[in-house]
């Protein structure tokens, strides 16, 4: 495999701590240092099918925005099906495996200066079919950068646990980026997580601030994360979801809480509150982020004419209101390539809050 082409390992201490985000920010920085990079992402749980093959939809969305040049299927070499871990517990084909990997690598670094490598998760993910994270960055032979959410405490024990698992494989930790650390708190945090890591021969190579855009979904994420249909056609499915109202009280209560940013979850056969929702284009604002109707519920022919002149989505959907409401709230929010502002928003934070001088370096 080959071990020349210079690389790093972008874990996380777990799940939506920013670790695609990060990684999406540091593939803009580090062409300032090395013009052609690849990217690859081992083992990928969520993936999309291209062409008959499953690829990651973290590495759809690095090709997309960065023209990569090189096959999907190579950025993306092991797709975790359902039964993947089943198979693999039944009959473990664990040198296949890593070859895939390795050959993937030495095809994603052809001609590259530097090659970016996204893992799945915590070191642990991937344990159960003896691909950790951990391991997987040893069979890559890269150093390693652990994402964690902001804070003090927490992140520390945290990394410390990761840390051990990457010990364990005999991988070196470069240092860690804290993400989502409220604004008014960075020098305050920073000052002590720096401290913190220290005793634990760890370096901190960024702090990088809460930015809610990066957290809230568009209307067109929550209408494909639910399999929801749209009842009108309108431009703003890219209205971000700021705050969730379920609509099961009066209406006039109801109303007051409408304003832009604002989703509204109600059973179908609320019309009052899809006329309540209108009204709110009457009053010179955008009216609302989206509606979703519940109960698979549909409005009557009146209600949904005016539905169609909505210029903000109305989906309706076969769950109860309390069952949508807890699956938007759990949402993942992930960055799609169309979203161009908020990869731009990506590039600054990064470019601004990262040592990327210190990642080279230690490279």
């Amino acid at each position: 495999m080959n071990i020349v082409t210079p690389r790093v390992f972008i874990a996380a201490t777990r799940q939506n701590d920013g670790k695609t985000t990060t990684s999406l920010g540091l593939l803009a920085a580090l062409r300032n240092v090395y013009p052609r990079i690849g990217y690859i992402k081992p083992v990928g749980q969520r993936f999309v099918e291209i062409d008959e093959q499953k690829i990651d939809e973290d590495t759809i969305l690095m090709d997309r925005v960065y023209q990569l040049n090189c096959p999907l299927v190579d950025m993306s070499p092991i797709a975790v099906e359902p039964d993947f871990t089943r198979k693999y517990l039944q009959s473990s084909n664990y040198d296949a495996l890593v070859k895939r990997i390795q050959k993937a690598f030495d095809r994603v670094a052809w001609e590259k200066d530097f090659v970016l490598c996204e893992g799945s998760g915590h070191a642990g993910v991937g344990s159960v079919f003896d691909l950790s994270n951990a391991r997987v960055a040893k069979i890559l032979q890269s150093k390693v950068i652990i994402v964690t959410q902001g804070g003090i405490g927490r992140p520390i024990d945290e990394v410390s646990l990761n840390q051990a698992l990457f010990d364990k494989e005999g991988v070196e930790i470069i240092g860690v980026i804290l993400n989502k650390v409220t604004p008014e708190k960075i020098d305050y945090i920073a000052d002590f997580a720096r401290r913190g890591l220290k005793r634990k021969n760890l370096e901190l190579l960024g702090v990088i601030p809460h930015q809610a855009m990066l957290t809230r979904p568009t209307m067109e994420f929550v209408q494909e994360e639910l399999g929801a249909d749209l009842l009108n056609g309108p431009d703003q499915v890219h209205n971000r979801v700021e705050e969730v109202i379920v609509g099961a009280m009066e209406v006039q209560n109801a109303s007051s809480f409408f304003r832009p940013g604002v989703l509204v979850i109600a059973s179908g056969d609320r019309e009052d509150i899809i006329l309540a929702a209108a009204s709110t284009l009457l009053s010179g604002n955008d009216g609302l982020a989206g509606v979703i109707l519940t109960g698979s519920l549909r409005p009557s022919p009146g209600a949904r004419r005016i539905i169609e002149k909505m210029p903000f989505p109305v989906l309706v959907v076969s769950d109860d209101s309390y069952d949508v409401a807890s699956k938007v709230h759990d949402l993942i929010v992930k960055t799609r390539p169309n979203e161009t502002e908020k990869i731009a928003l990506i590039r600054d934070l990064i470019a601004k809050h990262v040592d990327v001088g210190r990642i080279v370096e230690a490279l």
